[in-house]
């Protein structure tokens, strides 16, 4: 499938999700609300049936009571894929050879581990999607912790990952999460994934997070740190002014990829 194609289905598909959530809908109202075919859009309700997203019933479909994230992962990785590309470019810059570096899970994390998987690191990572774009590394390796998989984003979740954060040491971490709210701070939907992301900032020299803009307006369950815990945001252009002053406030450096300038702003001190 081109990349074109697969971004239309995920914003077909995205749309198709935000509809069932207030209510059973029939496929005639999902057409009509799409533009797609009949046959595209019974092809799109049993690939998010699989997926988790939506409950196939006759003649439609209609809401699923999910737990986690509020699209599944194949949907999430489409969604303002270009934006994150350019997040992931400033971030993959921050990255020297030699250095320990923890990818965690999620798309934008995936889309910088992507851009350093021919580089001389030791990855980190419960990230089998990470773990995958990184086995070409050269002279470097890649590590990834015991535990049971998340049949969604392919992530090892559980105590084994916390072992094995609690003890390492990296230079660098990569990090995600579902909501980055400047009032409410860093947030995940999973309690198990927020203590695993706040041992990671405590044993990380440096806390990056590459982040498109719509996550620091919104919040999930389960606070894992604050904003003040991250040593550089990378976000793109679409962040609101009054928002991003306010990561500027709270984060020792800021980079908004796609800005006239793309260099750090804020205090200019020791991010360690």
């Amino acid at each position: 499938m081109k990349q074109n194609d697969r971004v239309q289905r995920s914003k077909r598909q995205q749309v198709i999700i935000r509809a069932v959530e207030s209510g059973r809908r029939s496929v005639s109202e999902l057409i009509e609300l799409t533009g797609a075919s009949g046959v595209t859009i019974r092809r799109d309700l049993e690939e998010l049936h699989e997926l988790g997203a939506l409950e196939r019933v006759r003649g439609g479909a209609q809401r699923q009571i999910r737990r986690g994230a509020e699209y599944p992962f194949a949907i999430r990785r489409d969604i303002r894929s270009e934006a994150k590309a350019g997040i992931a470019a400033l971030a993959a810059a921050q990255i020297e050879d030699g250095m320990s570096v923890y990818f965690d899970v999620g798309t934008t994390v995936l889309a910088v581990a992507t851009l350093l998987r021919e580089r001389k690191i030791t990855a980190i990572t419960p990230s089998l999607h990470c773990a995958a774009v990184l086995a070409p590394l050269i002279d470097g390796e890649v590590i990834v912790p015991e535990g049971p998989i998340n049949q969604d984003d392919l992530s090892i979740s559980g105590a084994g990952v916390r072992e094995m954060v609690q003890r390492s040491r990296f230079d660098v971490a990569i990090l995600g999460a579902c909501a980055a709210d400047p009032e409410h701070g860093l947030t995940v939907a999973d309690w198990n994934d927020a203590r695993n992301k706040a041992a990671v900032i405590a044993a990380s020299q440096r806390r990056i997070m590459p982040a498109i803009a719509e996550k620091f307006s919104a919040v999930a369950t389960h606070r894992f740190g604050a904003l003040g815990d991250l040593s550089m945001i990378v976000t793109d252009e679409s962040v609101g002014p009054d928002v991003l002053a306010r990561l500027r406030e709270d984060v020792d450096q800021v980079l908004v990829a796609g800005s006239a300038e793309e260099r750090p702003a804020g205090r200019l001190t020791d991010a360690g």
